[in-house]
């Protein structure tokens, strides 16, 4: 007989290293002028995570993934990067996991991954602007000089990649949510849980 709970903390782990090899595998950035805006295809098992074990999961997956990321996929970026991916994805996840979890259905899934993108674009318009800036500080350039050259410059790449980003994940996470559910099944198939 096998412990429910440690299938699903094994079901968890294999999310997250999925998503960080994701990370390796499927990573480009989007706009040439701001190429530090990658897109990677790490949020989707996060996403996926989200719909078969509720947005608590999905927010626990995030830290980790985001963590992990920060220290083994993308150091360069240090904690500002781990602290915008949990708050991007974290929204995303906190507002798609919470509607799909009311209403399991096709139309609950469209709706409740078309939420989660805007949530997620709305969320990183203040995040890019508190936070963002500490990429570019120097000694020569402090906190206020540094946001008001991300606003100029770099702002409307944002908004554009968190877009961009959000479609693609949803899409992805879409097509991709009934083959990964049974993948994960096959670790327990006792499990009825998963959707």
């Amino acid at each position: 007989m096998r412990n429910p709970k440690i299938v699903r903390m094994v079901q968890l782990a294999l999310l997250c290293a999925l998503s960080i090899l994701l990370m390796f595998v499927v990573r480009f950035p989007i706009f040439p002028a701001a190429p530090f805006l990658e897109y990677d295809m790490g949020d989707v098992p996060i996403l996926i995570g989200t719909f078969m074990f509720g947005p608590v999961s999905g927010l626990l997956i995030t830290v980790v993934v985001s963590v992990l990321q920060w220290l083994i996929v993308s150091p360069q970026s240090g904690w500002v990067g781990a602290v915008m991916h949990i708050f991007a994805t974290g929204a995303f996840v906190l507002i798609a996991g919470t509607i799909y979890k009311k209403n399991k259905s096709l139309k609950g899934a469209v709706i409740a991954l078309i939420c989660g993108s805007i949530a997620m674009i709305i969320a990183m318009v203040p995040m890019n602007y508190l936070i963002s800036p500490f990429y570019l500080l120097s000694d020569q350039l402090p906190y206020r000089a540094a946001q008001q050259m991300y606003m100029d410059n770099y702002f409307w790449y944002s908004t554009g990649f968190n877009a961009i980003k959000s479609i693609l994940n949803t899409v992805l996470t879409f097509v991709l949510y009934k083959g990964m559910v049974r993948v994960l099944r096959l670790i327990d198939k006792s499990n009825s849980q998963l959707c």
